[in-house]
């Protein structure tokens, strides 16, 4: 091997290494915006938004050039599938932040790369402040009732008591059909107490199952 060949083979790893370095730093930065912007992170989701920049840049770099390692690669590709419990579309735009930052490395635009995903990750935690969910008042309240029993503005004058807003998210049987169970979701007024209005509820229903509890992130799914 002559040293021109020897040269080049340093440069090509000096650069892979330098992209890999890259890649692993906007997997960085997609995580850090995944972790602090919803409540409950999912440990899996964090690991891979941190890894997939990396994996899909010495992917691409590999199949560089080449077309039949491109065609298998993209073949592969198709055989992934996302065969977790649906994402919310916000997991699923970390995901795709993610593999578009280890395609740009992978193709060589390591900086570009780099400053790509800091721009997207400030437009998105920009965009999260502007309209922030209302965590804090917001609850998922269930109710339990007899099949013959008519829901409609039953329980108008407890919602409109303490809760400032209040939709029918859905209805469904349960226990062979015996019983309904109703999920709201409601924005609880301050200084009220949920204790007095859960003990009201069950006043209405006939003592039947009453819960309450924060609402789930995974509402919008693609």
């Amino acid at each position: 091997m002559n040293i021109l060949s020897q040269v080049n083979m340093l440069a090509s790893l000096t650069n892979a290494g330098i992209g890999l370095i890259i890649s692993l730093i906007c997997g960085i930065i997609v995580a850090v915006v995944y972790r602090f912007g919803t409540n409950r992170p999912s440990k899996f989701m964090i690991v891979s938004t941190l890894i997939v920049p990396a994996i899909v840049q010495v992917i691409i770099m590999m199949v560089n050039g080449n077309i039949g390692a491109g065609v298998a690669a993209a073949g592969a590709f198709s055989l992934v599938r996302f065969r977790s419990i649906p994402g919310s579309s916000r997991d699923i735009c970390m995901l795709f932040l993610a593999m578009a930052s280890g395609l740009v490395c992978g193709m060589g635009f390591m900086w570009y790369a780099l400053i790509f995903t800091a721009i997207i990750a400030v437009v998105i935690v920009i965009a999260e402040k502007l309209v922030p969910p209302n965590r804090a008042a917001m609850r998922q309240l269930k109710i339990v009732i007899p099949e013959d029993m008519d829901y409609s503005g039953t329980f108008d004058e407890i919602f409109k008591e303490y809760t400032n807003s209040c939709r029918l998210d859905y209805v469904r049987t349960i226990r062979m059909g015996t019983m309904y169970e109703l999920v709201y979701i409601i924005t609880c007024k301050a200084g009220k107490s949920e204790k007095e209005m859960l003990d009201k509820i069950r006043c209405r229903n006939g003592n039947l199952t009453v819960s309450c509890g924060i609402v789930p992130d995974s509402k919008e799914e693609l």
